[in-house]
C-alpha cells in the first residue's frame, strides 16, 4: 500500500511541477480518473506546437481565466501558433461543474450548456473542443490527440487501467472524461469566499458588503433575475447564475475584430448548431458571478475591462443621465449593441436606478464572492 500511495503522490506532484507526468511510475493502480485529468490539464503536449495546455487559457493561479497579457488586453486568447485570436473571452472554469446540460426548462427557456453559447453538452464535451479548435490548441483530430497521449508510457499504463480499448476515439473519450472528472473536484469549487464563510457563521460581512448583498437579492435591482438560481437566497452552494441566456445589448469588441479579421455577427445561442430559433440571436449564458471581481475582462467578448464599467452599463437601462450614457473606459457613448433586435429590455428595465452608493455596495458584495485563494488578486477597493 505504501508503494501505491507514494506513486500517486509522485503522479500528482509531477503534474503540478512540470505540467505532465515528468517521471515514470511503477504502479498506476491507485491513480483515479481525476488524477489523470489533472495531469492532462497541465500538459502542453496536447497542443500542436506543444506550447499550450488547458491551464494556459484557464490559469488555476488566476481563477482559471487566461491571465496572459496580449495585444487585446486579454479580451480573447492567443492560439498555440502564437498569433491566432479567437472572438470570445475565455470564461473561468471555477464552479463550471455546476452547469447543467443544455435544455428547455419548464418555462420554455433555454438553460445550461458549456461555453458562452451552450454548444458543449457537458464538461467532457467542453474539455475536448479546445484541443481540436484551429484557433486554440490546434490538434487536427482524435488520432493526433491519441498519438500525443501514448507518447508517455505512464499515460499508456493509466489508459489501460481506465479501460481504453486502444482506438484513437476511445483514447480521446478517456481524455475528455478525465479532464471532466478533474474539473468536478474541489480544486475548482472551494466555496470559501467571504460570502460563503459568512453563511457558515465564520465571519460577518462588512456593512457595505451586507448592503450590497441585500440589494443583490432584493427586487430593488434586477441582479437576481439572471444571476441567482435559488431565489430564496438560502442555498449555501448558490452558483450565482440562472444558467439562462440573455441579450443585454453588449457591443462588438472592435479592437479584437480589427486584429482577428472576424467580420460576421456573433449571434450567441443562435449560432449553437442545436438552436434554430432566430429569437435566440444575441443571447449568451449568464456567467457565474463567483470570482467575478478577479476574472475580467468582462462580457462574452471581453469588451469591458473593469467591473465598475459593467454596472454602469446595466444602469443605462434604469436611469437616463449623462453619466450612464457614457462608457467610463472610453469617455464616449456606449457603442451600438451587436444584436439590437432581441435585447431583453423589459428585464433590464426592472429595478431602481443605481446611484453611486448602491454601485459601491454592489461592488463590495461582488468582491466578497471571491474564493479565499484569489483574494490577493482583488484590486484595491474604491476609497
Amino acid at each position: 500500500m505504501r508503494r501505491r500511495c507514494t506513486t500517486k503522490i509522485l503522479f500528482v506532484a509531477s503534474t503540478l511541477l512540470s505540467g505532465a507526468f515528468g517521471i515514470a511510475y511503477a504502479d498506476a493502480s491507485d491513480v483515479t480518473l481525476a488524477d489523470f485529468g489533472r495531469a492532462l490539464f497541465f500538459d502542453p503536449s496536447l497542443s500542436l506546437n506543444r506550447s499550450q495546455s488547458c491551464a494556459t487559457c484557464h490559469d488555476p493561479g488566476h481563477a482559471f481565466i487566461d491571465s496572459r497579457s496580449n495585444a487585446v488586453g486579454g479580451a480573447v486568447s492567443v492560439g498555440d501558433d502564437g498569433g491566432a485570436l479567437g472572438d470570445r473571452n475565455a470564461p473561468s472554469l471555477t464552479y463550471a461543474a455546476l452547469t447543467p446540460v443544455l435544455h428547455l426548462n419548464a418555462e420554455g427557456t433555454y438553460e445550461g450548456g458549456l461555453f458562452h453559447d451552450g454548444r458543449a453538452r457537458d464538461l467532457a464535451d467542453q474539455a475536448g473542443q479546445p484541443i481540436l479548435n484551429p484557433l486554440e490548441m490546434m490538434l487536427p483530430d482524435a488520432a493526433a490527440v491519441a498519438a500525443r497521449v501514448v507518447e508517455n508510457p505512464a499515460y499508456v499504463t493509466t489508459l489501460r487501467k481506465l479501460g481504453a480499448t486502444g482506438s484513437a476515439d476511445a483514447t480521446f473519450a478517456v481524455v475528455r472524461a478525465a479532464l471532466a472528472a478533474f474539473e468536478q473536484t474541489e480544486f475548482f469549487s472551494t466555496y470559501d469566499s467571504r460570502y460563503d464563510r459568512a453563511l457558515r457563521g465564520e465571519l460577518s460581512l462588512t456593512r457595505e458588503e451586507e448592503l450590497g448583498r441585500m440589494l443583490f437579492f432584493s427586487s430593488l435591482t434586477n441582479c437576481s433575475s439572471c444571476h441567482v438560481l435559488d431565489k430564496a437566497a438560502t442555498d449555501p452552494r448558490e452558483p450565482f447564475t440562472s444558467f439562462q441566456y440573455f441579450n443585454i445589448g453588449v457591443p462588438a469588441n472592435t479592437a479584437v475584430r480589427a486584429l482577428n479579421g472576424h467580420t460576421g455577427t456573433d449571434r450567441g445561442l443562435r449560432d449553437n448548431p442545436q438552436i434554430h430559433d432566430d429569437a435566440m440571436a444575441g443571447k449568451f449564458r449568464a456567467p457565474t458571478l463567483r470570482n467575478v471581481a478577479v476574472t475580467g475582462p468582462y462580457m462574452h467578448n471581453g469588451v469591458f475591462h473593469d467591473l465598475g464599467t459593467v454596472l454602469v452599463f446595466y444602469n443605462q437601462y434604469l436611469a437616463i443621465n449623462e453619466q450612464n450614457l457614457t462608457n467610463p473606459e472610453t469617455g464616449r457613448p456606449w457603442d451600438a449593441p451587436e444584436v439590437p433586435e432581441t435585447i431583453d429590455r423589459d428585464r433590464l428595465r426592472t429595478g431602481l436606478p443605481l446611484d453611486d452608493a448602491r454601485i459601491e455596495a454592489l461592488t463590495a458584495f461582488l468582491r466578497a464572492l471571491t474564493d479565499r485563494r484569489y483574494e490577493v488578486l482583488l484590486p484595491p477597493a474604491t476609497p
